[in-house]
């Protein structure tokens, strides 16, 4: 699924590709009636026709492409989806799902393999989204800010930051590659870390997810951005999806486990088990 560094990749993409331009006509292509959440593609024709996109904005993994109608179509990619903005003239592709066509004849398609994204035209970004905790990029995601979502909790950290309640936009390769970096077990309870690991895990954070968007962010399997094109961040992972092969600080073997039902890669060596402190009796004995 994409994560924040891809969705934001998208964003910076098409912004400039799709701003102030407008939409002649939203087409549904057969068997894609489940990408609208039960509406009708003749009534979201009706109200895009003629309308213009004034910018895209992202909210952890979702997307708003802003309408100058000031309503906002809330785009979420899930796993296979792909927002592919091309010329006038362009050959059709495979697995595309929906179309707006914008003036000149340009087009933005939604191309989508196993059919589980979906697009919603609201009047506010959050009125089609869950609960959301913090940008991680954002000012307002800080030490205290990470510690308010995981203090009290005994799940497992890297369950804890696939939560998107807690954190918005962190999923599978950004939790394990965070956790590494932090130098922490995915299964120490998220509760339990220490002052140093919390600061450690909020830098490691803000960098995995930066070095994400820097690199076009990560093409394992599905995600491209919207030309199509693949991103460059798996060639730059440390863990995830690295089971077997050597850590490259320690030499050590990189496991794999299943933590809250996710596939999970770690270093035992460098990601040990923390050791639970002993009790002890402070009597003297006589």
């Amino acid at each position: 699924m994409p994560e924040l560094p891809e969705v934001e990749t998208v964003r910076r993409q098409l912004e400039p590709l799709i701003a102030g331009r407008s939409i002649s006509r939203f087409r549904l292509l057969p068997g894609a009636e489940r990408l609208l959440r039960g509406r009708f593609a003749s009534e979201i024709d009706t109200q895009l026709n003629g309308r213009s996109f004034t910018a895209v904005t992202r909210r952890g993994k979702y997307l708003g492409l802003n309408l100058d109608s000031d309503q906002v179509l809330v785009v979420h990619l899930r796993m296979t989806g792909s927002l592919r903005f091309r010329p006038a003239g362009h050959e059709e592709e495979p697995f595309t799902r929906a179309v707006f066509d914008l003036d000149g004849g340009d087009q933005l398609r939604f191309v989508d393999v196993r059919k589980f994204g979906t697009i919603d035209l609201v009047e506010r970004l959050q009125d089609a989204l869950p609960e959301l905790g913090p940008e991680p990029l954002s000012d307002e995601f800080t030490v205290a800010a990470l510690w308010n979502a995981l203090r009290g909790r005994q799940i497992a950290v890297k369950a804890a930051l696939l939560d998107q309640a807690n954190i918005a936009g962190i999923g599978n390769i950004y939790a394990d590659e965070a956790l590494y970096l932090a130098r922490l077990n995915p299964e120490a309870p998220a509760g339990s870390l220490r002052p140093a690991e919390r600061r450690e895990l909020h830098a490691a954070i803000r960098r995995v997810l930066e070095d994400g968007v820097a690199h076009g962010g990560a093409s394992f399997r599905d995600y491209t951005d919207v030309d199509g094109a693949e991103g460059e961040q798996q060639y730059f992972v440390r863990v995830f999806r690295r089971t077997d092969e050597p850590c490259d600080d320690c030499d050590a073997v990189i496991r794999r486990i299943v933590v809250g039902g996710r596939a999970t890669h770690f270093c035992p060596r460098c990601q040990p088990v923390r050791q639970r402190t002993r009790k002890v009796n402070s009597t003297r004995p006589r």
